[in-house]
Formats: C-alpha cells, structure tokens, sequence
C-alpha cells in the first residue's frame, strides 16, 4: 500500500511540473508574441511616416516638358497644358506680382521663360487659401493670379515644369518655388527681369486673336527676336493689385 501511495505521488507531481512547463512555455509565447507584434507596429508606423513624408513633400509628381525660348508671337495661342508649361507667347511679360483677375497666359509664360513661378488658382478657392498662396507669392520672380477652368484647386507652373495641388497649404508647393523659381539650369533666360512688362489684366487687354494691322516690323513672330513690351508699359514702379 505504501508503495503504491509513493507512485501515487510520484506520477502527481509528474504532472504538476509538466502542467507547470506548458504554463511556462505559454507564458513565453505569449511574451514573445508580444513582443513580436509590437516590433511589426513599430516598424508598421516607421514605414507608414516615411512613405506618408515622401508623398507629402517629394517632388515626383512634378511634370516636365520641353518647350524652347524665344518664340514670341502677337496673337493668342492654343496651349498644350492647361494652365501653359511654356511655348509660344507675347513678346511683352507679365510683372511679377499678385493679381486678383485672370491674366494672359501669353504674357504669364513670358515672364516663366525669365524664371517666374506662376501660381493659378480656381477662382472658387476659400479666402484663407488664396491668403496663403499671396503670402508664398509675396517674392521677386513670383506670379499669382486665377484662372478659370483650372484642373485642379492649385497649379505651379514655370518654365517645362508643373505640379497640380489640391489645397494652398500642401507642404510640396514651397518647395517647388525654392527648386523652380529662377533656376539657372530650367530658366531660357536666366537673368532677365521680371518687373517693367505689362501689369493689364486680361479683361483689361486681351490678347487678339489675329496678328494687329499695327503689329512691329521687326518679325516678333521669330525664334531670335529680342523681348518687346509695347509703348505703353508701366515704369517698374509700378506694381500689380495685391
């Protein structure tokens, strides 16, 4: 009897200490799980901020063409890109400066081709963006205007580059002007000024869509024609509507 007592025992704690191993093995798994679970969160979140950052401020989406210099013509032209990248346009530049009516594309990608950065906004955009954009445009070599018909809420636009946006305060808009506006390497006429064209808007002198009776004689319509602004331009002190 006492024997069997004594293996009674025996194969009771037998069992006690592989019950206690399986608690031990589970407590372990759970905490390595654990642990693993919030290894894979962290390295989740490390992934997610920088593929976030990158979509937020890199420049990829930045579409480029390649339009050449010098190409002035007096009449209207039908762009490619909605608003222009470059191209054909009037031999007198816009100002630089902020204005609140659409202005000429053909006078605006003009002052691109001497290195502005020409930001377009719907004219529907709440105020505080439109705000915004005049505080960002607030720059020699900046030009900010409406524009009707705008594909998207915002557009940066400068010589062979553009980047559409969907709110004023879109953190790659500042950086597209720092990389674009006057860049040596994209600007066909890198130096040239941005201020003493025409400051007129487009209901205040539209471009004609037939070259004028009047037009000058020195073929402005040419590749090598030097930059023209008609007799009426404003001295450079004056500047556009804020």
């Amino acid at each position: 009897m006492t024997e069997k007592k004594a293996q009674a025992r025996r194969e009771h704690l037998a069992r006690m200490r592989q019950e206690q191993k399986r608690k031990e093995r589970r407590t372990a798994f759970l905490m390595w799980g654990a642990g693993g679970a919030v290894i894979v969160l962290l390295v989740g979140l490390v992934g997610f901020y920088l593929v976030n950052e990158r979509a937020t401020s890199s420049l990829d989406a930045v579409a480029s063409a390649k339009y050449t210099g010098g190409q002035h013509v007096q009449t209207t032209v039908s762009y490619k890109e909605n608003p222009p990248m470059g191209g054909e346009h009037n031999p007198a530049w816009q100002s630089c400066g902020i204005y609140d009516q659409p202005i000429n594309s053909e006078n605006a990608v003009h002052a691109m081709e001497h290195g502005a950065v020409w930001i377009t906004y719907q004219p529907d955009l709440p105020k505080d963006q439109v705000d915004r954009l005049k505080e960002l445009a607030s720059k020699d070599y900046m030009l900010l205007s409406p524009y009707p018909g705008l594909p998207a809420k915002v557009v940066a636009s400068s010589w062979n580059k553009q980047l559409k946006l969907d709110s004023a305060d879109d953190p790659r808009l500042p950086k597209y002007i720092a990389k674009y506006r006057n860049n040596s390497a994209e600007t066909p006429e890198f130096g040239a000024s941005c201020s003493g064209g025409v400051t007129t808007t487009t209901a205040e002198a539209p471009i004609p869509t037939e070259t004028p009776t009047d037009a000058p004689t020195d073929a402005p319509g040419s590749s090598t024609a030097p930059d023209m602004k008609p007799d009426t331009t404003p001295s450079p002190e004056v500047t556009p509507s804020s």
